[in-house]
């Protein structure tokens, strides 16, 4: 939408004999303030639109490195067999790496502390570094989304201030004399709100796909806790279709965490 108005900026300016109302007479009107408001804008939103695409393809690696979790991994006969199949920068092996690391140092603590505790708070951390990790970037769009339109604001005001002092030193008020500065200066208020409306969109869609990925990332810490915690014991049960249709699953045998293929199983 910017690059159609700019588009529409350029075309006035080469025809301007037809139509000496636009953005690049506002631009040259409104001096070094408005082109310093337009400047700000332009890159608010081209920042924007990297940010949006950047992190788009960020969270699509993860959710295709969950894909991969739920196909194969818990089929593994241990951690390390199954962090193995994983990618090596997969959000998901660091949170396998971390906590193999973590019950390697539980063993070498001088000062007692329960094995779970230690176990699970190292998970929460690692968790808490992917979900910083993806949601950098999200407060400047929050920012552009908040603060976009009172800059296009402020170049409008300057604008129309120009306008109303050059209209009152040449002494005519007529329509013909108000309504094109003004009108000219208003366009600063339309660029900031084209900056601001794509900015609270990818902001409120990013945020929404990265709460997903944190609610897989963290049944799957729960999961890797309950293996470390149980020395294999408890895993998630991952049938596959022939097992599926051979034995139904019995809904007391087992319990579910929310997010996994097949949920935890518990044995007695």
């Amino acid at each position: 939408m910017l690059i159609t108005l700019l588009a529409a900026g350029g075309a006035a300016a080469g025809g301007e004999e037809a139509n000496p109302y636009g953005l690049a007479a506002a631009l040259r009107e409104g001096g070094l303030i408005s082109q310093s408001v337009f400047t700000i804008l332009v890159l608010m939103s081209v920042v924007s639109f990297y940010i949006l695409f950047s992190k788009l393809f960020e969270q699509q690696k993860v959710i295709n490195q969950a894909k991969r979790v739920r196909q194969g991994f818990w089929q593994s006969r241990d951690l390390r067999e199954g962090a193995a199949k994983l990618d090596k920068n997969s959000a998901y092996k660091q949170l396998v790496d971390d906590g193999l690391q973590a019950q390697d140092q539980h063993s070498k603590l001088t000062d007692p502390v329960e094995a779970h505790d230690w176990l699970h708070g190292s998970l929460a951390r690692s968790e808490a570094a992917i979900n910083s990790k993806l949601g950098g970037g999200l407060a400047f769009l929050a920012t552009t989304g908040a603060t976009a339109p009172f800059i296009g604001l402020f170049g409008t005001v300057i604008g129309i201030y120009r306008a109303l002092i050059k209209i009152g030193s040449s002494g005519q008020a007529s329509i013909d004399a108000v309504a094109g500065p003004v009108g000219e200066a208003l366009i600063m208020t339309a660029l900031g709100l084209v900056v601001a409306v794509p900015a609270v969109l990818a902001y409120n869609w990013l945020q929404r796909r990265n709460k997903s990925i944190a609610e897989d990332l963290s049944a799957f810490s729960n999961d890797v806790l309950g293996f470390l915690a149980s020395n294999g014991a408890v895993r998630p049960v991952a049938p596959s279709a022939a097992g599926a249709a051979k034995a139904p699953v019995k809904p007391a045998a087992a319990t579910t965490t929310a997010g996994q293929a097949g949920g935890v199983q518990t044995r007695g």
